[in-house]
């Protein structure tokens, strides 16, 4: 006797429409034992700046220059050690209550531990902790704002 599969072919296919018509890249779904997690790749292209080509004037001006210094390379968050991610796809909000002064700020002095945001996933709302010490140097979502699992939050340095 063949046995057969609980899963629904159908819903799947329903998901993977929603997620082609919307923003996200992943969904999950979960009814008892069963889960079903349906997930697109998104590329995303960085243009980095180049240097600006030396107007004629100001070459005029400085005719002993004769090479142009090339713009670093954009140092990617994932690689900074201080970057802290999402760990889950929802909102993220900066504050305990829409009335309420943001849990940090740049500059902020934080330890490890103290709750620096929060993300909303099926209306739960998630404490995102420091996982060290240190100073946040760059806050990266802005209040109410929908997030990715893995996106950059925050930087403590």
């Amino acid at each position: 006797m063949a046995k057969i599969s609980p899963i629904d072919p159908e819903l799947v296919r329903e998901l993977a429409k929603l997620i082609s018509e919307t923003d996200l890249t992943e969904i999950e779904v979960a009814k008892g034992d069963l889960r079903i997690r349906v997930a697109r790749t998104v590329t995303a292209n960085v243009v980095l700046p180049q240097a600006a080509p030396v107007a004629a004037s100001v070459a005029a001006l400085a005719p002993t220059v004769a090479e142009v210094v090339p713009v670093p390379a954009v140092v990617s968050l994932a690689e900074n050690p201080g970057t802290v991610t999402s760990p889950m796809v929802g909102t993220a909000y900066r504050r305990p209550s829409p009335d309420a002064k943001p849990f940090i700020e740049v500059g902020s002095k934080v330890q490890a531990g103290d709750k620096l945001l929060l993300v909303e996933a099926m209306k739960t709302f998630n404490d995102i902790v420091a996982p060290r010490a240190g100073t946040v140097t760059a806050v990266l979502v802005e209040d109410g704002q929908p997030v990715e699992y893995g996106e950059p939050l925050l930087v403590i340095e």
